[in-house]
């Protein structure tokens, strides 16, 4: 057995839930008791429970049966940045620092440790603690699988499986009613999920926003599948895709949010578009927050669970500063200096792009 350093450990979500934190949360709890005597504490709303002193003593009987449930036990927030705390007063927002508060109830709690399970927005903040003297160690998590250092976060997966349902179901009416059908995704940033699902789902058009489109070109596609015979479009298009020489569509900024910008609605303006051109009929559905929820996959509940037990390894050993990552099949660990601040794209060169264009998938350029 590993020499323990830690005591007592405390473990959070941060940032948007997604299926698998669960499987995290019981694996920490698992493994830390099991194995190394280590009392776990769950910290509840993310940072958001640090800074307002709500935290739950978690023992094995607290994360029975949670293995398959989405979402988090433990609740999350995306507002809740101590460093730049957002409080309304009067008619204004007005950010304070709050990062004494804490660790003052870190301290207060008896913490030796914690584990921050969360995406950029969520391990920025725990990079910033580490700067103030506690120890921590990271989790990766998001559905748009845009995180630096990891090939996947778990989530990620059961997102796909989910976007990739919906496509499935959408085929039907489109087909039936000869439309082009607009399947927006989320993704912010990056198109791995609209990538994923366009090509598990039968997509004919994937917009993503690495590759901006040309809105002709895309209606020309259009119109040389209904030349062929295809009298429907699927088209997939990523939250953050944009046209060429244009900007992604926000749909509103949340103040005090780790990510105040919102994208979204870029599927309505482009199904107007689309039918504007082409004159076929053309709908738009946002998949929105189905693609979050849900029972996790095998896969993101094995992912998970191999996360959470290696993040209780590396705090057991005494590291800090670290987040647990996956190359391949091997888990690995990486500073969480390293993961933060920049997003994992899908590259030009990536094959899937290439598989893609070979099975003749337009991406609007």
């Amino acid at each position: 057995m590993v020499e323990k350093n830690a005591r007592r450990i405390g473990v959070l979500t941060g940032g948007g839930d997604c299926p698998g934190l669960n499987a995290v949360i019981r694996a920490v709890v698992k493994t830390a008791i099991n194995q190394y005597g280590i009392e776990v504490t769950g910290i509840n709303d993310g940072f958001l429970g640090l800074i307002e002193d709500r935290m739950v003593s978690l023992g094995n009987d607290d994360v029975s049966n949670i293995l398959t449930l989405g979402g988090t036990i433990l609740g999350t927030s995306n507002r809740a940045n101590p460093f730049s705390y957002a409080v309304k007063e009067g008619e204004a927002w007005v950010r304070h620092d709050v990062s004494a508060k804490v660790i003052e109830h870190y301290k207060k709690r008896g913490l030796d440790g914690l584990i921050c399970i969360g995406g950029d927005g969520t391990l920025s903040v725990a990079r910033d603690f580490l700067q103030r003297g506690l120890q921590i160690i990271g989790v990766p998590k998001t559905i748009d699988n845009d995180l630096s250092e990891t090939d996947v976060t778990f989530g990620f997966d059961t997102a796909v499986a989910n976007a990739t349902d919906a496509i499935d179901k959408i085929h039907t009416t489109a087909q039936s009613h000869h439309r082009v059908m607009v399947v927006e995704t989320m993704g912010r940033y990056a198109g791995w999920l609209a990538l994923y699902a366009g090509l598990a789902g039968g997509g004919d058009v994937i917009l993503i926003p690495e590759i901006p489109y040309d809105l002709k070109n895309v209606a020309r596609d259009i119109r040389e599948r209904v030349r062929r015979g295809k009298r429907f479009s699927i088209v997939v298009v990523a939250e953050g895709a944009k046209p060429v020489g244009g900007d992604m569509v926000v749909k509103k900024v949340v103040e005090g949010s780790f990510e105040p910008v919102r994208l979204g609605g870029v599927g309505i303006k482009l199904a107007d578009e689309i039918e504007e051109l082409t004159g076929i009929e053309t709908r738009a559905i946002v998949l929105g927050h189905i693609q979050r929820g849900g029972s996790p996959t095998a896969f993101d509940r094995i992912l998970a669970t191999r996360f959470g037990n290696e993040a209780v390894h590396l705090m057991a050993k005494g590291e800090n500063g670290m987040m647990v990552s996956i190359k391949g099949d091997i888990l690995a660990s990486v500073p969480i200096e390293n993961a933060v601040g920049k997003l994992k794209l899908v590259p030009l060169n990536s094959p899937l792009l290439a598989s893609a264009r070979s099975l003749g998938i337009s991406f609007g350029d």
